[in-house]
């Protein structure tokens, strides 16, 4: 009970002495309030970040694999690794194993649903008196079906056109209006550098996805992309649908074994770094994703606990300036009966007061913030949804009130030591 009494007491008079110093309360709560801002902001943008990305990754679909292209390291005489490769990267080497035979090789796996290769390039667009550098996305005709793109209008090419080399072209919803605008492309013909391409389709309009915009691409048969216009006969990624993604690992397993032997590569203990190739699975990059998230949060979150330790810091140099500036006060409590206990609980309910305050605007704020960032991400096209977990609060009450405590408790010891007789003649 004199427990409780002596905190509603201590509670009373931090209030009254906060009341008193306004403009010292404020700038002493106004660290504390930054700090827990940013850890608010960190956890809501660590979990905006891994959403957009994830939203992204299965977009895609999670049944879905792809095969990229990598420079293969090499082993010197010691058996370690060789820095040729990144020397080769740095150099512009491009791999140029990765073929259509591959794709159809692969096709044949029985847990394989269908796949195509792309391939990438750019080219001048133009229509009449419209000129565009456009970004050409050439697939094979299996991508309508495994993309979860859509056509709007018209259709998507053949396996036949695909083989026979056409010209035909697909556009995207945002490089039809740059060249068409309202106008009806269907049928019309587009130059891409000095060759006439004839429009099939428009494609629905797509959201951004991995940083590509792909309403600004023009579609068009990954084999008149590869001897039409760039000249060569490789691939950049190929991307293929399983029927049972339970079995993935072993679909891996089969689709490494023909590519390795496709490309004569001897790997038989599946050595990292030999292949020139990488495949990669959606739950991989799932994992991959929540792994720099967190290490990212971690990092940043390391950085917000500096600053709030800064605040603290800054509590506990008012909190000394406060003792110094009422010594005499607590010189005449201790005269009057107030105990150790009294005077350290009063100074040490200041600081915790104003930590807990610090907290509660910083979360409210942190929270404005967010919402803030949120709306600017969305706007800005990347379509990111406002989450702040309840563990994010709960982190922030505590790491505010710990570091009242903390950095509040040796100014209010120091008080509480005060030899009374000494606090009273140090009246200003």
């Amino acid at each position: 009970m004199n427990n409780m009494i002596r905190i509603k007491n201590s509670i009373k008079l931090a209030i009254n002495s906060m009341k008193t110093n306004k403009g010292r309360t404020l700038l002493t709560i106004l660290g504390m309030v930054i700090g827990v801002m940013s850890i608010v902001v960190v956890f809501s943008a660590g979990e905006g970040l891994k959403k957009l990305i994830i939203k992204q990754i299965e977009s895609f679909g999670t049944d879905i694999i792809e095969i990229e292209t990598r420079i293969p390291v090499g082993k010197n005489k010691m058996g370690n690794e060789s820095h040729e490769s990144a020397m080769s990267m740095a150099q512009g080497v491009r791999i140029t194993t990765l073929t259509l035979k591959d794709v159809e090789d692969i096709k044949k796996i029985p847990n394989i649903d269908g796949g195509y290769g792309a391939l990438m390039g750019q080219e001048l667009a133009t229509y009449g008196s419209k000129r565009k550098k456009a970004s050409l996305f050439g697939v094979s005709a299996d991508f309508i079906n495994i993309d979860k793109s859509e056509i709007n209008k018209g259709r998507f090419f053949t396996n036949a056109e695909d083989e026979s080399l056409t010209k035909v072209v697909v556009l995207g919803a945002g490089i039809k209006e740059d060249l068409f605008g309202d106008s009806d492309a269907i049928g019309n013909y587009i130059n891409l550098g000095k060759s006439k391409y004839r429009v099939i389709g428009i494609m629905k309009e797509k959201g951004a996805a991995m940083g590509m915009d792909f309403n600004r691409y023009i579609y068009l048969p990954v084999q008149t992309l590869q001897k039409k216009i760039m000249g060569i006969d490789y691939l950049m990624y190929t991307i293929y649908k399983l029927k049972n993604s339970e079995i993935t690992d072993e679909t891996v397993k089969e689709v490494k074994i023909i590519l390795r032997e496709n490309h004569d590569i001897n790997n038989p203990d599946d050595i990292v770094g030999v292949d020139d190739f990488t495949v990669v699975t959606m739950e991989e990059m799932m994992k991959t994703v929540n792994s720099i998230t967190k290490y990212v949060t971690g990092l940043l979150l390391a950085i917000v606990i500096v600053s709030l330790v800064v605040g603290g810091v800054g509590i506990m140099n008012i909190m000394y300036v406060i003792i110094s500036e009422r010594t005499f006060e607590i010189g005449l409590r201790k005269a009057l009966g107030a105990k150790n206990k009294d005077i350290m609980w009063q100074f040490l309910m200041e600081a915790i007061i104003i930590s807990i305050l610090g907290a509660i605007l910083g979360i409210i704020l942190g929270i404005l913030l967010s919402l803030l960032i949120t709306f600017a991400a969305n706007a800005y096209g990347l379509s990111s949804s406002f989450k702040i977990p309840i563990y994010a609060l709960f982190i922030s009450l505590i790491f505010a009130v710990s570091t009242g405590l903390l950095f509040g408790v040796f100014p209010a010891k120091k008080a509480a030591e005060l030899n009374p007789i000494t606090a009273l003649r140090n009246k200003n």
